[in-house]
């Protein structure tokens, strides 16, 4: 409806569709309604200013009139195209009340881990740089600025710019920007070495027999630890195992990265599960309260035998990598290792087929030098 004189009655008549509705006011240019699909009215301009687009919100249409906000407008507009910063309208949402209604609704879209993780990239990341900006008036400049400022800490920059981009899709869903004004789409992340670990066959003698030695005075540890190396599990899957979860020489997860999922054991593995003394549902019980065992529990106990075994620079994570490793050294396909790491898409383990690429290299040169006389 372009060039329609806004009045209470038209304002009033508006009615939500599926996707936003914008009306434009016929008699200040860059000033308009907007209808979500809710139903909320909400009074905006959009102009630009030296090549730039501006978009602000000026009121909600449920308590200012179409004079008002007509006004108000205009007092924008004006600023705008002087160079200053335009007022801020009453009520305008700012970047850190979006972000909190962002995380309350992905609190069940999200798991637990996760909604801890992207707290603390919000805290640590978001808030110091965005909080107190109106979310309409955050830009595509001004988001790049901030993930350059980050350079120095590239895996922060990448795992906080998808959660950026979250809280910028809610406040269109909101009404808040205008549709498709995703300030962090298109912006390239940081090219990071990956870190690809993996235990050779001595590493994996050298840290058996450090489980051997501690068996018999930290037994669960032990056990999870060899877990790791037999089903290439997650960590966070191994601790949180059920009795309930092991039947049938497999075990059925709840939950994981991917969702539910069952992973095949093999004989060593029943072994360790079998061995294990049952008390309460939890394999790995907690020593007080009916929970699991906690990550730090474990991992006091990885670092002491790690440096036992001289390998310091191995992560817990890594275990999985040399899960990987060894089935692509045995001729596993694709799609059996998928399986085995519970991976949703090829494409994730096809990023050990480079490790595999390098074994038979170092094989390759290994043989040539000793049928080189060298």
């Amino acid at each position: 409806m372009p060039g329609t004189t806004l009045t209470e009655a038209r304002v009033k008549a508006l009615k939500p569709r599926k996707s936003v509705r914008e009306v434009r006011d016929g008699k200040l240019r860059g000033f308009g309604v907007r209808v979500s699909p809710s139903g909320r009215k909400q009074f905006f301009i959009h102009c630009q200013h030296r090549g730039e687009r501006i978009w602000k919100i000026v009121g909600d249409a449920g308590s200012m009139s179409v004079m008002a906000a007509r006004a108000s407008a205009a007092e924008m507009i004006t600023a705008i195209r002087r160079g200053e910063e335009a007022p801020l309208a009453p009520g305008e949402a700012f970047f850190e009340a979006v972000a909190d209604t962002t995380f309350r609704r992905h609190e069940r879209v999200w798991k637990p881990g996760t909604l801890n993780v992207n707290r603390g990239y919000l805290r640590k990341q978001l808030l110091p740089h965005f909080a107190g900006r109106p979310i309409a008036a955050i830009d595509r400049q001004e988001v790049r600025h901030w993930f350059a400022r980050l350079r120095v800490t590239p895996v922060a920059a990448d795992r906080s710019m998808p959660i950026l981009s979250v809280i910028m899709r809610e406040a269109e869903a909101m009404g808040l920007r205008p549709e498709g004004s995703n300030p962090c789409r298109g912006i390239k992340r940081y090219r990071r070495k990956g870190r690809e670990r993996f235990l050779s066959d001595e590493e994996i003698r050298r840290l058996s027999a450090r489980l051997t030695a501690h068996e018999a005075r930290w037994p669960q540890q032990v056990a999870v630890i060899r877990l790791l190396l037999l089903t290439g599990c997650r960590k966070g899957e191994i601790l949180t195992l059920q009795w309930a979860d092991y039947r049938e020489g497999r075990l059925f997860l709840r939950d994981s990265k991917t969702g539910p999922r069952t992973v095949w054991l093999s004989a060593p593995a029943r072994a360790v599960l079998d061995g294990l003394e049952r008390k309460g549902r939890w394999m790995f019980p907690a020593s007080k309260g009916d929970r699991p065992r906690s990550a730090t529990w474990l991992d006091c106990f990885w670092h002491e035998v790690r440096a036992e075994a001289a390998l310091e620079d191995v992560h817990l994570h890594d275990l999985r990598h040399t899960v990987a490793s060894l089935a692509l050294r045995q001729g596993e396909t694709v799609l059996a290792i998928g399986r085995l790491l519970g991976h949703r898409k090829a494409e994730t383990t096809l990023k050990y087929t480079h490790t595999a690429d390098a074994m038979i290299m170092a094989a390759a040169e290994t043989i040539g030098a000793a049928l080189g006389g060298e």
